[in-house]
């Protein structure tokens, strides 16, 4: 085997038809030793040489119940720590770009998080009182954080399962990195907007006072999605001007003024799935990432029904942007000729730890 890697330099001029037969060549050379992982956010060039496609923890979960050895992820580093956390031993994730990375993620740091946890610890004791709940969308250390704590991982679709399990453990639960998913799923569970506070990392405690964190049911982080913040309320005002009858669904990473006008909130896959099951000739005004919103759009547009981007400029991820199909052939032609590149392994304390959080996900289901 070439112990020499292929530079990513002779790669990155190819045009993306170049790209795309030879993907499709060192995919079949590489045959069952091989998954690529397509997340629904990413760039049609890349999706369609995926071999599963969803989101973050349900690829995560196909791949390590797959007989590859190599998990090929095509999303943001976040998901591949997953893949490597879940994953059996002799498997190896990758990911094509390591420039690829979550703006959201990045909010919430390891520092900033212990740094809180002592902080709240001059009001109260945390660990007799609040359970730390990370967003899928976050570092492996922070998800090793809240398995040291006694907390837990969540994701768009079960954060209402994990905070009730939360609540039923300790009375608060302190909510990172996106502040959107948390107030807008706490909100639906009945926990007003006032026992709801945001944490201010760049803030001494928080910038919340004595009082307020003794009220508080959820600690919010201050994080956000920065596609999903580029929708707001009046997009859904002045669309119905026009399609009165349209039918509104977004993500809960949106802000909670553009979820209180929706009439369907969800994850990706809720969003998905309640689109594709809808009656015929009705109009849909989306609100998440323009790719998954383009795919969906095409998808069912032969059934008479209509699928609207929500915000009227153009926001896709760009972070997940950056995993091209010149990254893609690249690592791919690595790994045909012997060669590992951008390998994603999260330290073993970590894992053990981030397990522990994603296990008790996990046992909810």
């Amino acid at each position: 085997m070439n112990a020499v890697a292929l530079d990513i330099q002779d790669f990155a001029l190819l045009d993306d038809a170049d790209c795309d037969a030879r993907i499709r060549a060192a995919k079949k050379a590489l045959g069952s030793r091989c998954v690529i992982l397509g997340h629904h956010y990413q760039r049609d060039e890349v999706f369609q040489h995926a071999d599963f496609t969803g989101d973050s923890l349900k690829l995560s979960r196909m791949a390590a119940q797959s007989d590859a050895e190599y998990i090929v992820f095509c999303g943001v580093h976040f998901m591949a720590e997953v893949a490597d956390i879940l994953s059996r031993p002799e498997q190896i994730a990758i990911l094509p770009d390591m420039a690829a990375g979550c703006s959201m993620a990045d909010m919430a740091n390891l520092q900033n998080v212990e740094r809180c946890w002592k902080e709240l610890a001059e009001v109260l004791d945390p660990d007799a009182k609040v359970t730390p709940v990370t967003y899928i969308n976050s570092a492996a250390d922070l998800k090793a954080f809240c398995g040291r704590h006694g907390g837990i991982v969540c994701t768009s679709s079960n954060a209402k399962a994990i905070l009730d399990w939360s609540f039923s453990r300790r009375e608060k639960v302190l909510f990172f990195p996106d502040q959107h998913l948390g107030r807008n799923t706490g909100y639906r569970m009945g926990i007003p907007l006032e026992e709801m506070v945001v944490w201010d990392f760049g803030k001494p405690m928080g910038g919340l006072s004595r009082e307020e964190i003794e009220k508080a049911r959820i600690i919010l982080w201050k994080g956000f999605c920065s596609v999903h913040q580029m929708f707001q309320p009046q997009h859904i005002d002045r669309f119905k001007e026009t399609y009165p009858d349209t039918l509104v669904i977004s993500h809960p990473e949106a802000c909670f003024e553009v979820c209180q006008k929706s009439d369907y909130i969800g994850s990706t896959e809720y969003i998905l799935k309640t689109v594709r099951e809808a009656p015929p000739q009705t109009r849909w005004l989306v609100a998440t990432e323009l790719n998954l919103v383009n795919r969906l759009r095409d998808e069912v547009k032969g059934q008479g029904k209509s699928v609207h981007f929500m915000s009227p400029t153009v926001c896709m991820c760009s972070t997940m942007f950056r995993t091209d199909p010149q990254h893609l052939a690249w690592v791919l032609e690595n790994l045909v000729a012997g060669r590992v590149v951008n390998p994603i392994r999260v330290p073993e304390a970590d894992k053990l730890e981030a397990r522990k959080a994603l296990e008790n996900m996990l046992s909810l289901a």
